[in-house]
């Protein structure tokens, strides 16, 4: 009995503290939320101080419903997690009870057994009956088990009650936190409707200057292709100085080795033959797999851009996604379009930053706005739709060295682009980025 009661409590414990932690983590999830929704509140203030309503307001209206939506669901979750707890403690209450009547009605029977059998005489007359001295020694014995049976039967039945009432008390309080969750997933859904209206409201005002939005998304694909034209152009500038750079120096080690070769003439061999039989063929050296890892620099700087992949910082210190990487559609406004890298809105004039160490390869212009494109061995990042750039080709700079300023779009906010290259092909810059 003893051994199943212990068992009951470590059954509670390690259930409880598994729903514990399950709970804790929950709750850290819905704080990290809505700590995101403060920041996109913030960022949606800030946009609606211009007069026109944008694709940027849009986006963050709508990442802020898929937040709240996460909220409520997480609110759910924990709901569940707190059902779960108060059915199992439900149950445990139950047990208890039932453990609580068994051990009432055994130790009731062994008083009365004890009270039946009090006298002195009695125990005497038990004991000196036995047949033998051993006989005695072992009645003797049994007297003392059967008395320590009656005080840990009174023990188990003490527990018993304790862990019962702790059941109980913790049932009731956490009986609070369901209601509790209940009311604050009801404000939740409140938010949500009101969220609805103000995603509609930005809707309608889109779709009073459709045209003027169409216009302006035909006007961004047309830089985009003129952006990628550039890069793929200094691209393929620098892969062939690199594939020239590589010749120069097979040519050189060469001219080397055969120079060595002359100073240090092998010993003359009567039976050549014989030479070419036992001399190992030299392996050729495994080409690079790209033309920018063909010196040990370039391979250094490629593998530590790969190692931070998810660690790079934004190209700005403030700001959010105004259209995602690769084709998107924004079924409002029936439009749609495909996006080479992030465009991302920030404050007018906002400071652009290099996300790596590397070197500035080409600086252009676009649609009258400037681009540069900074070589990391072989991966090329570009920060697009810039004002007073502050760098030059050629120049070598370091993460977070500023190279321009985001110009204005036509909300009158600052606008990026940004461009993720290995070698000639398109990435999606956002896993690459920190998460914020």
């Amino acid at each position: 009995m003893l051994k199943t009661l212990f068992s009951c409590i470590m059954l509670f414990v390690l259930s409880g503290s598994v729903l514990a932690q399950t709970s804790d983590d929950l709750r850290k999830k819905q704080a990290e939320i809505q700590q995101e929704i403060d920041e996109l509140k913030q960022s949606l203030n800030d946009t609606k101080k211009n007069k026109k309503a944008g694709l940027g307001q849009l986006s963050l209206v709508k990442k802020k419903l898929r937040l709240r939506e996460q909220a409520i669901n997480n609110i759910n979750d924990q709901i569940n997690v707190i059902q779960g707890n108060i059915s199992q403690s439900r149950n445990e209450i139950t047990r208890l009870k039932t453990e609580l009547d068994t051990l009432r009605a055994q130790y009731e029977k062994s008083v009365v057994y004890a009270y039946k059998n009090r006298s002195n005489y009695d125990f005497l007359n038990f004991i000196f009956s036995a047949a033998n001295f051993n006989d005695a020694l072992k009645r003797i014995e049994y007297l003392k088990s059967y008395r320590q049976y009656r005080e840990q039967q009174a023990t188990s039945i003490k527990n018993t009650q304790v862990l019962l009432q702790g059941k109980i008390t913790g049932l009731e309080s956490t009986q609070k936190q369901k209601s509790a969750a209940l009311v604050e997933q009801e404000k939740e859904k409140v938010v949500l409707v009101e969220e609805r209206k103000e995603k509609d409201d930005i809707v309608n005002k889109l779709k009073a200057r459709e045209r003027e939005l169409n216009k302006e998304l035909t006007d961004k694909q047309r830089a985009d292709k003129k952006l990628r034209d550039g890069i793929m152009a200094a691209i393929r500038r620098e892969t062939e100085k690199a594939k020239a750079e590589a010749k120069r120096r097979e040519k050189e080690e060469a001219a080397a080795a055969a120079k060595k070769a002359a100073a240090n003439p092998s010993p003359a061999n009567p039976n050549p033959n014989t030479t070419a039989a036992t001399t190992p063929a030299k392996t050729a050296p495994a080409k690079p797999k790209s033309v920018f890892e063909a010196t040990p620099e370039g391979v250094a700087l490629s593998d530590n851009f790969e190692k931070n992949r998810g660690k790079l910082p934004w190209p700005i210190d403030k700001g959010q996604i105004k259209i995602h990487f690769g084709p998107y559609k924004i079924p409002e406004l029936n439009v749609n379009g495909n996006n080479p890298g992030l465009t991302i809105e920030t404050e007018n004039g906002a400071a652009v930053k290099a996300i790596f160490d590397g070197e500035v390869i080409s600086v252009f212009d676009v649609e009258g706005s400037g681009a540069v494109i900074v070589r990391h061995g072989k991966y090329f990042t570009t920060y697009g739709n810039l004002t007073s750039l502050s760098v030059s080709k050629g120049q070598q700079v370091k993460a977070g060295q500023v190279v321009g300023k985001a110009a204005t779009n036509n909300e009158g906010n600052g606008e990026v682009e940004f461009l993720l290259m290995l070698d000639s092909r398109n990435l999606d810059p956002e896993p690459w980025i920190r998460r914020r």
